[in-house]
């Protein structure tokens, strides 16, 4: 496992600290394992739906990416910006509605080894996100707030600036 293997790795193990009513036990992908997953799961979705939205608001092209490997009818450059964002919009978003107890165990559905958002559960868990999305912060550079929804779109234009040699790409750092 590489260095950002072992990074992730550990920032889910701490995800039990945080989450007081479920229990992740580690990161399962297809299909998720547990309810905690399913939410990863189904917020990362939404968070490459919103990137996507982003890239196609600027001259970029969401087939050519810098991490995640390009692949035919793959939006790759999505999932490059989205790993900027996760943190602050799908994890803190999975924080509020699981301790809050918005979304609780009758909201998911499990059979045999998978566990998923039932459309109830994921009714709660859009209208977060979309609140979290339209939440605003202070923009150090801009020294105005701007929304999260604006920022994605904000950081894809720094992307473009550095592609045309006007400026190199700083990514986004969250103070808290």
């Amino acid at each position: 496992m590489g260095i950002e293997g072992n990074i992730r790795r550990i920032y889910y193990e701490a995800f039990e600290l945080i989450v007081n009513s479920f229990s992740m036990q580690g990161r399962s992908y297809r299909p998720p394992e547990n309810e905690v997953n399913a939410l990863i799961s189904f917020g990362n979705m939404m968070c490459y739906s919103q990137c996507l939205r982003a890239i196609h608001q600027t001259q970029l092209n969401p087939t050519v990416s810098y991490l995640h490997q390009p692949g035919e009818r793959r939006f790759s450059l999505a999932l490059d910006i989205a790993e900027i964002f996760k943190p602050v919009l799908v994890d803190r978003v999975i924080f509020k509605v699981l301790n809050k107890k918005e979304i609780q165990t009758r909201d998911f559905e499990q059979s045999l080894n998978r566990v998923i958002l039932k459309p109830g559960g994921k009714k709660k868990f859009i209208q977060a996100f979309e609140n979290r999305l339209t939440e605003t912060i202070m923009h150090r550079n801009l020294k105005r707030k701007v929304s999260y929804k604006h920022l994605i779109k904000l950081e894809c234009y720094k992307l473009v600036k550095h592609i045309l040699g006007m400026e190199e790409y700083k990514p986004l750092k969250m103070y808290w």
